[in-house]
Formats: C-alpha cells, structure tokens, sequence
C-alpha cells in the first residue's frame, strides 16, 4: 500500500422498491448525495426482488450505485456482494447460503446477527443470526443503524425522545456483537462493516403516519470509508472492483458521521525498520509503532484481542508496540447530555 491514501465514504444495506424499500435506486442516488457521499450499495431482499438489478450499476450525479443482495428469512441474514447473477437462499441452511455468493465469486457479511428487536409495535422481533458455527464469510457487519436505533424504542415518548436526538442517542455495536468479532479475529482475519439498513418506509400509528427514518437519516448515520491506494476510477466497473477490493481486505473503518464526520481517521503501525500496515493488513510480529490520527478531538481507545490496553482523549497518538495481538481502536465524541458517544471503529491490524 502507498503512502498516500484516498478516502471515500459509502453507505451499505439499503432497500429499495425492488423489495420493501420506499423509493427508486435513482431517487435514492439523489439523497446519498445530498448527504455527500461517494457510493451507495442496494442490499434489496433475494425473496421479494425478482432479479439482481446490476444494470443499476452506474454513477448517478457524483454517486456510484453498487447492487448485492440480503439473503435470509426469518433468521441468518447475508449481506452479499459482488455478485453477477442472482442467488436465491429459501430453504438453505445458513451455511449452504455462504457456500452460494462464494461460488458465484461474491462475499458476504453476517448482518445484524444478535440485534433485539423494537419493544414498541415490533414485539421485539429479531433477525438474529444463530448459528455460529459458519464458516467462510468475509465479516460481520457489527453496527446497524436501523437496528440499534429501534432496539431503545420502549414506548411512544421514547420514540419521540429518539426522533429528537437520531445522532446523540444512537448505540454503539452491541458488546455481544464486538466480543463475537474478536474472538473470531483470533482465528483470522474478519472484516468489520457498519451499515444504515435504510427502508424509508412508513410508521403508522393510529391516525398518524410518517417516516421516522428516512434514508437521509441513514446515509448520515453508520457509514463505511474505504481507503484506496489511487483515486476512485469514473468507470463504474473498476471503481466497483476498488470499493470491493478495500471491503474484502478490511482497509476501512465504520463512522457515525451524524456524530461528526469521520473522513481523515487513520489507524496504522510502523515496524521498526520502515514497512507500515494499515487496517486489514497482517503480518508475523515485529516491534513497532501503532499511528492514530482522528479528524476531530475525541476519547480513543486502543483494544488488543477485544481489551483495552492504552486509552488517550485528543485527536491521535503514537503508541510502542512489544507484544503480538489484534489490534484495533475505538473513538468516542463527547456530546452535551449524553456524554461518550460511540464515533468510529477500525478494522483492526493482525499483528500475529
């Protein structure tokens, strides 16, 4: 990898009127950049979307539109990418399912796999992922926005309080879901994504109805930033490969850029001796020099195996390595009221 990085931000799991999304991917492309983002990738359901749409794959103004799919019913939802023809999952066991996207030259990511559910209207109905004993996946996506937003919603003033405060009241990842991803960062290397799971769908209540979360909210909520080692191409075809290839290495990190945008993160380690690895890399243990950098003051935390081992409030640190593990950081922004509130995670360096 170069040393000079290009950053873009995207936002991931999106439906459209293809499945049970409430508008067109190009009225979509058109809140995505009003929300100033480089691309978008659709995730409509494989049981209700006829086909895969990848004739939607074009740049829409300043936007590239990538098309996946969410396989899974009841439970075990995939988040796939990179498919050319459509894969269905009815009747599939989960890890059938995997098995599918990898053959068909896809990947994919656990999504929403322990989420809870809404209390109020939902019943806390879940679509949790149960078997954990797949094998095969490229990640986890460990923060959904839809998700973690519903999971507080209790009763009607909660809803209205939640409404009120979308950025300062939002959740981080569940600690379930980040000690799950640790330990299997143990093993291997595990990509982490954050996504918005943005509907734009209707909320009826009574005589009320409205949309309480639109798909601006959720393109100004969990967005990922890719790193490219060139700038992104204006051929849609090779920028996919681009955006694909960062996914599949784990060179990005997740910010809630509702909270305060999160372009400029940077997150590496300098071996002794000159050779810099970014996120997503791996390599056998040699002392060096773990680099933050955060474009905004904030609370970071930097975790070893899931613990953390250094923690440091401004806007970066330099920080000596002895020992081999998996590490990975967190940052939090400081917020009236509400105090932390979770702000960007990396990826982590493999350090083995």
């Amino acid at each position: 990898m170069g040393n000079h990085l290009f950053e873009y931000a995207g936002n991931v799991h999106i439906h459209t009127r293809y499945s049970d999304g409430a508008k067109t991917v190009p009225e979509i492309a058109q809140d995505a950049e009003k929300a100033n983002l480089d691309f978008i990738i659709i995730n409509d359901h494989d049981y209700m979307a006829k086909t895969l749409h990848v004739e939607d794959e074009v740049k829409y103004g300043n936007v590239l539109v990538l098309v996946g799919l969410e396989l899974g019913g009841r439970f075990h939802h995939y988040l796939a990418f990179g498919l050319r023809e459509m894969v269905h999952g009815k009747g599939a066991a989960p890890q059938s399912v995997i098995d599918r996207v990898n053959r068909k030259g896809g990947f994919g990511f656990l999504a929403h796999p322990f989420e809870k559910g809404m209390p109020f209207m939902e019943k806390r109905i879940a679509y949790t992922w149960n078997d954990l004993s797949v094998t095969g996946y490229t990640g986890i996506c460990i923060w959904n926005f839809s998700s973690r937003w519903k999971e507080r919603v209790k009763t009607p003033l909660h809803g209205l309080f939640f409404l009120l405060f979308k950025g300062w009241g939002l959740k981080g990842p569940s600690r379930k879901t980040l000690q799950f991803w640790d330990r299997a960062c143990e093993k291997r290397r595990v990509v982490a994504v954050g996504g918005s799971d943005a509907h734009g769908g209707y909320f009826h209540w009574g005589p009320l109805r409205f949309t309480p979360l639109s798909y601006r909210d959720g393109f100004l909520s969990i967005n990922i930033h890719p790193l490219l080692d060139r700038p992104l191409s204006k051929n849609p075809v090779y920028a996919r490969e681009q955006i694909y290839g960062a996914m599949k290495e784990g060179r990005l990190h997740m910010g809630h850029d509702r909270l305060a945008p999160s372009k400029g993160f940077r997150f590496s380690y300098v071996v002794e001796g000159g050779k810099t690895l970014e996120m997503g890399e791996e390599r056998v243990f040699k002392p060096g020099t773990l680099v933050v950098k955060t474009p905004r003051k904030g609370d970071i935390r930097l975790l070893r195996n899931g613990i953390v081992v250094f923690r440091s409030m401004g806007w970066g640190f330099s920080h000596v390595i002895r020992q081999r593990g998996v590490y990975r950081v967190e940052v939090y922004r400081r917020v009236p009221f509400f105090g932390l509130r979770p702000w960007i995670f990396s990826n982590p360096i493999y350090l083995r």
